[in-house]
């Protein structure tokens, strides 16, 4: 059920980067993550202040730790990556927010000596491997001629921060409510990202109320936000942020179904390679964190039943 939820997640991000590049010129970008995180949190509100009221001690108790997840993950991570969408390019935005796997495992490394197994290791570089040759159309050797533009490093620090996030979830009070949780980094990140919102509307910057807009407001709120957060969370509780994290490899994979769909755009024969090493490597990844828990629970259970640790007779 996690790989399900992880799957989901990636398909709704997917629609989020293909929304912020298609309205870049319409909706300024912290305007666009201003409302979509308002209208999240309008959605969101009448089944989070109960649990929100209800736990308030726990959240006060933890606020600096939710107060960080809050800025990591709602203010930091759309807004840099709509931020980048505004002059970069969708191959450099995809090729440096694939290093999110990458940034996970390092932070995990540094802050908790997390280890990380052989089969990991290969998964993730089969993954890596099939996005380089989608958003090099089949020719590696295109990513040489790449240079790194400021859209870039938008597209970098939103990837570090949302890895940093994924890790710290972890240290996240195990019983605060998941919705509760939502609404209150949600809340909060609003706060934080209030004073860039204003700051961008003196300059000038607006965007026309139509259905066009709207519609992709709606969208990004409700299932690039909403559904896609409680989603993300649940997952990685669940199986760990390493192993989460090599699902935003499918992204490209799905964009290129979206765009078909969408665009009627067509498959080029590029893209099958690269769609079989991602898949592969995820089924990699996943199959040998499964063998590692079961092995793990196999090696409990015979220390727990060896006789050096039954009681000893009367």
């Amino acid at each position: 059920m996690p790989y399900v939820l992880l799957t989901l997640t990636v398909l709704f991000w997917s629609g989020n980067f293909v929304i912020g590049r298609g309205i870049h010129g319409l909706v300024p970008p912290v305007s666009l993550a201003f409302w979509r995180w308002a209208v999240a949190l309008a959605l969101l509100l009448p089944f989070a202040l109960r649990p929100m009221m209800r736990q308030r001690a726990l959240i006060r108790r933890h606020c600096k730790l939710l107060f960080l997840l809050a800025i990591l993950s709602v203010t930091n991570f759309n807004t840099f990556i709509y931020l980048a969408l505004q002059s970069n390019t969708v191959i450099n935005t995809v090729l440096i927010n694939s290093l999110t796997p990458v940034f996970i495992v390092f932070v995990s490394w540094v802050g908790f000596r997390e280890k990380i197994s052989v089969l990991q290791c290969l998964g993730g570089l089969l993954s890596f491997a099939g996005l380089i040759w989608i958003i090099t159309r089949g020719e590696p050797a295109l990513l040489f001629s790449i240079r790194f533009s400021r859209g870039d490093l938008w597209t970098l620090a939103a990837a570090l921060s949302w890895a940093v996030y994924s890790v710290l979830l972890r240290k996240r009070p195990p019983h605060l409510d998941p919705i509760g949780f939502l609404g209150f980094i949600i809340a909060a990140g609003l706060l934080f990202l209030s004073p860039f919102y204003f700051w961008e509307i003196t300059r000038g910057a607006g965007f026309m109320v139509d259905k066009g807009t709207v519609g992709a407001v709606l969208y990004i709120a409700l299932f690039a936000s909403v559904l896609a957060y409680i989603f993300w969370n649940k997952a990685v509780a669940a199986v760990g942020a390493n192993k989460a994290g090599i699902f935003v490899h499918l992204m490209p994979v799905f964009s290129i179904t979206l765009a078909f769909i969408f665009l009627s755009e067509r498959l080029q024969a590029y893209h099958l390679p690269g769609i079989v090493l991602i898949l592969c490597g995820i089924v990699l990844t996943t199959a040998g964190n499964r063998l590692r828990l079961k092995t793990t629970a196999t090696d409990r259970s015979a220390l727990e039943t060896t006789p050096f640790n039954k009681e000893p007779k009367a």
